[in-house]
């Protein structure tokens, strides 16, 4: 899993039939303040109605596929989770 902010969205009118009615959103592997980027962008699919600016856990590759609504999809991340605080030794580092 990584945590990421979502950055943006995607429309897409023409995909492949086990994606359709999914929602695509940009997002950016941040450190766990959310503060800081790390990396390129990429496309995952929400999985948790998340929206611009929010902080999230994704998750990557071969797990991607084995939620209920990604089962045997062409996707390789997926958002799982709207972060709401991150807490690392006792101190909270992210608060929504």
């Amino acid at each position: 899993m990584k945590i990421a902010r979502v950055i943006g969205s995607s429309i897409s009118t023409i995909k492949d039939p086990k994606v359709k009615n999914t929602k695509l959103l940009i997002c950016q592997e941040t450190d766990p303040s959310g503060e800081n980027y790390i990396g390129k962008p990429y496309v995952a699919t929400d999985l948790v109605d998340a929206g611009t600016g929010d902080l999230v856990l994704t998750c990557h590759g071969s797990a991607a596929r084995q939620t209920h609504l990604t089962k045997d999809t062409p996707v390789d991340a997926v958002i799982m989770a709207v972060i709401d605080h991150l807490e690392l030794d006792k101190q909270i580092v992210f608060r929504k």
